[in-house]
C-alpha cells in the first residue's frame, strides 16, 4: 500500500511522519520516504526552489524527473516486496504547487490538468492520501515564508488546487484539520493510517 501525506508548507507533515515512525500501528518494515528525494534529482529541485528566477516549466520537469527516479528506485521496489510505503509529499504536491506556479507564468487553459496529464501514463497513484488542511496565512507564518513557495498569496492558489484534487477523488483523501494542537493532529494521522492499513 502506498500512503501519502499532503498539505501546504507549515501544515505539520514532517512532524506527523515522525509520529508515524514511532507508532505501534505502523509495520516495522514500512518504507518512509519523501519528495523531493535525497538524490541528485532532488538536489536539483532544491536548487530551483532557492532560485526566484527559475523558469516554472523547467522547474516542473525537474520535479517530474525526481518523481520518476523516486518511483523506480524506492516506491515500486518496496511495493513489489509487499512493504507499506508512506511518503511525505508525492505527485499531488506537484499537481497543486506546480499547477499554481504555471498559472502565474504561462497561458495554460488548465495548468493543474496539464501537470496531471504529464504524469498519468507512468506514475503510480497513491492508495490513500492524508491531507493536512491549513489556511494559507497560518501556513506561511508557520513555514516562515522563506522561499517563493511559502507566501500566503501563492499558498492560496495551491490550496485551491488541492481542493480540486480532493473533489476529483474524494474516496482517496482523508482530511485532517491542523487548527488543533500538533499532538492531536498527529494522533488523528496515526488513527487514520491504522484504519487505512
Amino acid at each position: 500500500m502506498l500512503l501519502t501525506l499532503e498539505g501546504l508548507d507549515g501544515s505539520g507533515k514532517s512532524s506527523c511522519i515522525d509520529a508515524l515512525r514511532n507508532a505501534s500501528a505502523v509495520p516495522d518494515d514500512t518504507v518512509f520516504t519523501r519528495e523531493p528525494t535525497e538524490s541528485w534529482y532532488g538536489e536539483a529541485v532544491r536548487r530551483s526552489i532557492a532560485d526566484d528566477q527559475a523558469d516554472p516549466l523547467a522547474e516542473l520537469f525537474l520535479y517530474t524527473a525526481d518523481h520518476a527516479a523516486h518511483l523506480s528506485e524506492t516506491v515500486r521496489p518496496a511495493l513489489d516486496r509487499g512493504d507499506v510505503v508512506i511518503s511525505d509529499r508525492y505527485s499531488d504536491s506537484r499537481f497543486a504547487y506546480q499547477g499554481a506556479t504555471l498559472a502565474d507564468a504561462y497561458e495554460f487553459a488548465d495548468p493543474l490538468a496539464f501537470v496531471r496529464e504529464i504524469h498519468e501514463p507512468w506514475t503510480r497513484p497513491p492508495d490513500a492520501t492524508i491531507y493536512l488542511d491549513i489556511d494559507p496565512e497560518t501556513a506561511a507564518e508557520r513555514s516562515g515564508a522563506t522561499n517563493k513557495f511559502e507566501t500566503a498569496s501563492y499558498l492560496e492558489s495551491v490550496r485551491e488546487n488541492y481542493e480540486r484534487l480532493i473533489d476529483h477523488e474524494r474516496e482517496r483523501f482523508v482530511r485532517i484539520d491542523t487548527a488543533e494542537p500538533l499532538e492531536d493532529v498527529a494522533a488523528q494521522v496515526i488513527d487514520a493510517v491504522e484504519t487505512l492499513l
